[in-house]
């Protein structure tokens, strides 16, 4: 890996970061509103959708820039799509609930969200533990089917965005056109391939 790429991943991985410095600057000028815990949740949630929104984009901005390098950054953006949504989940479950076990079934059982996002959080693990290079060896043409469960992920964590806030859905609508789009950019590009 050349010398220039390799500053870049560092300066990427710095940066994706900033969710956790963001937060943390809120903490401590008391800025978490009126329901600390639904803030902190709904945090890393939006961060996991933003993640996930810029490791869809890397293969069609591969594709329409023709600068192969996009693809080099996909892993570790994935990687901190599953970092944040177990962030999301461990609030969830550790900070909400107090690891409550009944409490969350029941949760789960009764709002559709939780159990939306729970399956998102299920579909991710397996492939943040195949994503190195070995799994890949290993698995061979098994890891590319395997990996495009980001698309059903992709339309899960918008769907327990929007049945999460109900009444103004804007901001999940914007999830959703952003993952549209990048489904048909995705789309035209295996057509053309």
């Amino acid at each position: 890996m050349k010398l220039n790429q390799i500053y870049i991943k560092r300066l990427i991985f710095t940066l994706s970061l900033w969710p956790i410095l963001s937060l943390s600057i809120d903490i401590l000028q008391n800025n978490l509103g009126a329901n600390p815990v639904e803030f902190i949740e709904r945090h890393f949630g939006k961060w996991t959708l933003i993640f996930l929104c810029l490791t869809l984009s890397m293969t069609p901005l591969r594709k329409i820039t023709g600068i192969s390098q996009w693809i080099l950054y996909r892993r570790m953006l994935g990687l901190f799509v599953f970092f944040y949504a177990s962030i999301h989940l461990l609030c969830y479950v550790g900070i909400d609930y107090q690891f409550a076990i009944t409490d969350i079934k029941n949760d789960i059982v009764k709002h559709r969200y939780v159990l939306v996002g729970f399956l998102a959080w299920l579909l991710l693990l397996p492939l943040a533990l195949t994503s190195s290079d070995k799994m890949i060896r290993r698995l061979k043409a098994h890891w590319k089917r395997l990996h495009r469960l980001i698309y059903l992920i992709a339309i899960l964590g918008v769907l327990h965005f929007m049945w999460l806030v109900k009444k103004d859905i804007t901001e999940p609508l914007i999830y959703a056109v952003i993952v549209l789009l990048l489904f048909i950019l995705r789309l035209n590009i295996l057509k053309f391939k």
